[in-house]
């Protein structure tokens, strides 16, 4: 469980919540009681930052790019009708 800090507490002993971030976990810090930033361990940071950059080929890897309704189909139209402008 993340411990929660004031931003006043978290300027005052900022130390103390940096070694708290590494030993405890994220410390989220609040502003006029509502949760404005989170400290978390360097590490935690970037594997979620390369979460968050998924290339194109995990992303149609994923198992949620396989499924029917990604499957692009075109109206169906007479061969008379002249295509759309």
């Amino acid at each position: 469980m993340p411990n929660v800090w004031q931003v006043q507490e978290a300027k005052a002993r900022f130390s103390e919540m940096l070694d708290s971030s590494q030993d405890e976990g994220p410390q989220i810090v609040t502003k006029r009681g509502v949760e404005a930033a989170v400290l978390v361990r360097i590490d935690e940071w970037r594997r979620l930052r390369k979460l968050a950059r998924r290339d194109v080929r995990d992303l149609l890897l994923a198992a949620e790019a396989r499924t029917e309704a990604l499957a692009l189909r075109r109206p169906e139209r007479s061969r008379l009708e002249p295509p759309p402008l």
